[in-house]
């Protein structure tokens, strides 16, 4: 994994943007200040692994958590460019609450989980984790993601050795020209624990739809107009002087390998659980048919 910046035109020439990812032993919290360190775990599936396949796996690690008390969460994505790869996105509010969460893990639950992990490994060919921190100076949105939030696309930005003054420097450019186009919007996590071969940055932007990513790309016009052609010509120069790579990629959301916060359901509950907001539905109906009936009857 490596890093977030800035959006899906963090560099207006290269046209990138920013997804992420989580992790199934890691809690996932809501509001801005609860997610200034983000953990995140991916796990690369084998050839003809993911789909369903890598959902029935992961079914049975979220078991393992819900019987076994575990109070963790997370969000999970999966790629739509790319490697097949999953992602599992958990926020915190520090450092110390990631160490809190792991001490307080019941036994049980950690013991269902290791066991759930070795059927879920079968189905994968490499996983890694990496913790990053929020940098609230090169971002535009730092209130997490937002409900009815469907994709979500990641921009990694590796920079060169000796050159993070520079790297900084353009995605501040970046932040403050978008400040009046409301299709601009993004967190930036910076690396804190993970491998990389330079200092990294995440570029986070969250989508409702394709519909969000189009009209990224079509407002590309108005971000040059905002920086202007000397602005254009800066953004070069520093772009070519600190980046050493930059991947950007779409990712979805993955509902059925989730474990969403009650908050998270209770705001879209026909998303997050759909069997049971079904199964809910029907039992008030039948019931209020059956009220129906039993007035009518007396």
């Amino acid at each position: 994994m490596n890093a977030i910046c800035v959006s899906r035109l963090l560099f207006v020439p290269l046209l990138v943007s920013a997804g992420f990812v989580s992790a199934p032993a890691i809690q996932a919290q809501s509001g801005a200040d609860s997610t200034k360190v983000l953990v995140i775990d991916r796990e690369f599936t084998k050839p003809g692994r993911d789909g369903a396949a890598h959902e029935a796996t992961e079914a049975g690690f979220i078991r393992a958590v819900q019987a076994n008390k575990g109070n963790i969460h997370y969000i999970a994505l999966t790629s739509l460019s790319g490697p097949n790869r999953a992602l599992f996105m958990s926020g915190y509010s520090s450092l110390a609450a990631v160490e809190a969460e792991r001490k307080a893990m019941p036994a049980a639950a950690q013991a269902a989980m290791d066991k759930a992990m070795v059927s879920d490994g079968e189905g994968l060919s490499a996983t890694d984790e990496s913790v990053w921190l929020r940098r609230d100076d090169l971002s535009t949105n730092v209130s997490g993601p937002p409900v009815g939030m469907r994709m979500l696309e990641i921009s990694e930005f590796v920079v060169k050795p000796g050159h993070t003054h520079e790297f900084e420097e353009l995605a501040k450019m970046y932040t403050a020209a978008a400040k009046n186009i409301p299709e601009f919007h993004w967190t930036c996590f910076q690396m804190a624990y993970g491998r990389a071969e330079g200092p990294t940055y995440l570029v986070f932007t969250a989508l409702k739809s394709g519909a969000d990513a189009d009209a990224e790309f079509g407002a590309g016009k108005k971000f040059a107009e905002a920086v202007g052609e000397d602005g254009m010509k800066k953004i070069a120069e520093l772009e070519a002087a600190s980046v050493a790579s930059e991947d950007t990629n779409l990712f979805v959301v993955s509902p059925k390998m989730s474990l969403p916060t009650d908050d998270m359901i209770k705001a879209e509950p026909t998303f997050w659980k759909p069997k049971a907001s079904a199964a809910a539905a029907a039992k008030k109906t039948t019931a209020a048919t059956a009220k129906v009936g039993g007035t009518a009857g007396q």
